[in-house]
């Protein structure tokens, strides 16, 4: 059995702002003779420290004000080191000075009574905030220039946003898991108060900011926390790291020491605070495995209990004090272990990427023949959950990882050129699977308006395709709209069950019942042809006789001009038993087609 430690009541790590009073000062350097602070406040001639038990640090400054720079000055065997504070929330720049933050912010008593909606409700929409804007206002993107997007994104229905990392980084271009300050906000963003500024904004909109978080390595350059009070061992990190062959990592000798009380503090601390600080509604954790796993695979060799711990320990802490927050693993290895709950013994978080949802749903979209479509993944892929909750998993099509590294968008896999027929054809599909599967969706920027080319952190998102591709970004809204049942229409896709009622393994034709508790404008079923076949009259069975609205159609004309508008007419349900069920009705299906259908209250 894990043993899950309580947190320290250890008070004030950094620099603590007191107003009219000045600063308290604390830092951990177990190795250093002396520790000195010097900074702004006192013409950066260095102050010594007080030594507390266990390697701590403390100085109370009434002349430390909000903004003033500093960095600590350590006496070690090694020399002299200036090091900047590990928990600072504001550098100048990763490679600059640490800033004494004063954390009030107006936050507004509407952004108080914001919640993140349930987890069935959710339509997460990825971002990064370097990217987020348009090629044409010609710089680095700020979160201001995420602010300016909220509307759309509220538009098409998104109220989610989970937001690639955001803590300091070396230059002005990172995806951001590169984190040289785990506790400070990127500079070049607009810093904490910018931050702050957003997920106020975002609140404010009725949409919720999860946060991606770096925790399986940190750095690797720009890096303090590097050998941080000159003791290391083996040529290593020193004491924030391993200093053994746990330290490897597919990003250098820098994974944290999860079984060092200080630094698994640390690393708490820091979840918590963007919670606590921020009012971040969830966090999503990369990399799961090398957390729990040296070499990030399931050999128990290199298992990492400590790691395993930890994660349970703020996991746990999370569910006890704030059980409406939402966290996420990004962990890839199908295991219910991942989103099982403490208490279980699991690692306790409400859901995790599903890479049995997107790995086989992009190998069937992106196949050039129909012949090579297997409809069985699709099946398998639909009906995938995690201790029997389909909720415990994010289903996508299209992450920063999936559009990366050698892979490019859906579209852009099958075509060169994004407007080609079949590009939209298939990635819309895609999408409809996605909107439409048991789990929490997940889209990533630039999806909704077809953007083409890899994801690059110095290449913006092309905001002028809102107008080319409008037409794709209304089926977009139009799929949100029906996830969320916001007309009232389509209860059933914000429940957890699923019958595939019909495979056709032949013409590549799959349907499937979706449901919540069942019954009119609540049960739902999608239709979906994977295949280049138009089919005017196909047969499918349904839950129960009567008129079933056609509540969209992926074919319709106002999406694509090039769209066939096939498909377009509600169709009659008979007493005719089919596929199991007791119903079935004719329709028709265009080439990779979506149609989405449920009746009405009194029809």
């Amino acid at each position: 059995m894990l043993v899950i430690p309580q947190p320290s009541t250890r008070p004030g790590m950094g620099a603590v702002f007191l107003k009219n009073e000045g600063t308290s000062f604390r830092v951990w350097a177990p190795n250093a003779s002396e520790v000195s602070l010097a900074g702004d406040f006192n013409d950066w001639q260095p102050e010594p420290l007080s030594l507390e038990e266990n390697g701590f640090w403390s100085l109370f400054h009434e002349k430390a004000e909000a903004g003033h720079q500093y960095k600590f000055h350590l006496k070690t065997p090694a020399g002299i080191l200036e090091r900047n504070d590990p928990y600072a929330r504001e550098v100048t720049n990763s490679a600059g000075n640490s800033v004494v933050y004063d954390p009030s912010f107006d936050w507004g008593e509407e952004e108080a009574r914001f919640r993140i909606d349930d987890w069935n409700q959710l339509v997460i929409y990825e971002l990064h905030i370097g990217t987020y804007y348009a090629p044409e206002e010609g710089h680095p993107g700020t979160f201001r220039d995420a602010i300016a997007r909220l509307d759309y994104l509220r538009l098409i229905g998104v109220n989610a946003i989970e937001v690639m990392p955001i803590a300091e980084f070396p230059g002005d271009y990172s995806w951001g898991y590169n984190p040289a300050h785990p506790f400070a906000v990127e500079s070049g963003y607009g810093g904490p108060n910018g931050f702050k500024e957003l997920v106020r904004e975002a609140h404010l909109r009725g949409i919720a900011v999860v946060l991606d978080v770096v925790y399986n390595h940190f750095g690797p350059s720009d890096l303090d926390l590097w050998q941080f009070d000159g003791w290391s061992e083996n040529d290593k990190g020193g004491i924030y790291f391993y200093n053994d062959w746990r330290a490897t990592t597919p990003w250098g000798d820098t994974r944290p020491d999860y079984g060092r009380a200080e630094v698994r503090q640390y690393i708490r601390d820091n979840a918590i605070m963007w919670i606590e600080e921020f009012h971040v509604d969830g966090l999503r954790m990369d990399m799961v495995p090398y957390i729990r796993h040296v070499n990030g695979d399931e050999n128990p060799e290199g298992m990492l209990q400590d790691g395993y711990s930890l994660i349970r320990w703020i996991n746990g802490e999370i569910r006890e004090k704030y059980p409406h927050k939402f966290t996420v693993a990004e962990d890839l290895h199908g295991l219910d272990l991942i989103t099982a709950p403490v208490q279980q013994g699991g690692l306790g978080y409400s859901s995790q990427w599903d890479a049995d949802f997107v790995h086989p749903v992009r190998d069937v979209l992106i196949q050039p023949d129909d012949a090579g479509r297997d409809t069985g993944k699709i099946r398998t892929a639909l009906e995938r959950r995690y201790n029997g909750d389909p909720f415990q998993r994010v289903v996508y099509t299209e992450s920063h990882d999936e559009v990366a590294n050698g892979q490019a968008r859906v579209a852009q896999e099958i075509a060169e050129d994004v407007n080609d027929f079949f590009a939209k054809k298939r990635s819309t599909l895609g999408a409809a699977l996605v909107l439409t599967a048991p789990g929490i969706p997940m889209l990533f920027q630039g999806q909704t308006i077809l953007e083409d080319k890899w994801f690059d952190d110095a290449d913006p998102v092309d905001w002028s395709r809102l107008l080319t591709f409008r037409g794709i970004a209304k089926l977009y809204r139009d799929l949100i709209g029906l996830r969320r049942n916001l007309d009232g229409w389509t209860r059933g896709l914000t429940g957890p069950n699923i019958q595939v009622m019909h495979e056709n393994t032949t013409d590549k034709v799959i349907a499937y019942h979706r449901w919540l508790d069942g019954g009119r404008q609540d049960s739902t079923v999608v239709v979906a042809n994977f295949s280049n076949q138009t089919f005017d009259s196909y047969r499918i069975g349904l839950p129960a006789s009567g008129l079933w609205k056609l509540r969209f159609n992926s074919d319709f004309g106002d999406y694509d001009e090039e769209f066939t508008n096939l498909s377009v007419y509600d169709t009659l349900a008979l007493d005719e038993p089919l596929d199991g069920l007791p119903s079935s009705a004719t329709i028709s299906l265009a080439p990779y087609g979506v149609l989405i259908f449920s009746q009405n209250a009194n029809e």
